[in-house]
């Protein structure tokens, strides 16, 4: 009979995961997303001053977006929200 090694996942080397900010977005969306604070912590500096001054021009109409952002973030898996926004960097919707 063989003698096989079985695979051991545990034991492989990992590469090191980023922190998962799904939470702290989606809630930095909800209360404060018309300064775009969220896309600061996310790292999209471009789009968080976009957001700052479109919320600025229409005085904090422009929040809608960002609520809508927020609910998004928090509905998503932590993996999906991982994969699309800290991984991929898709910065809107």
């Amino acid at each position: 009979m063989e003698n096989a090694t079985p695979f051991e996942e545990w034991n492989q080397p990992q590469a090191p995961r980023q922190e998962n900010k799904k939470i702290v977005a989606g809630i930095l969306a909800l209360l404060f997303g018309t300064l775009g604070v969220h896309k600061f912590v996310l790292g999209y500096t471009k789009e968080g001053i976009i957001q700052l001054a479109i919320g600025v021009i229409t005085c904090g109409l422009a929040g809608i977006i960002a609520f809508i952002e927020g609910i998004i973030y928090l509905t998503k898996t932590d993996e999906d929200f991982y994969q699309t926004y800290q991984v991929n960097k898709k910065p809107w919707f």
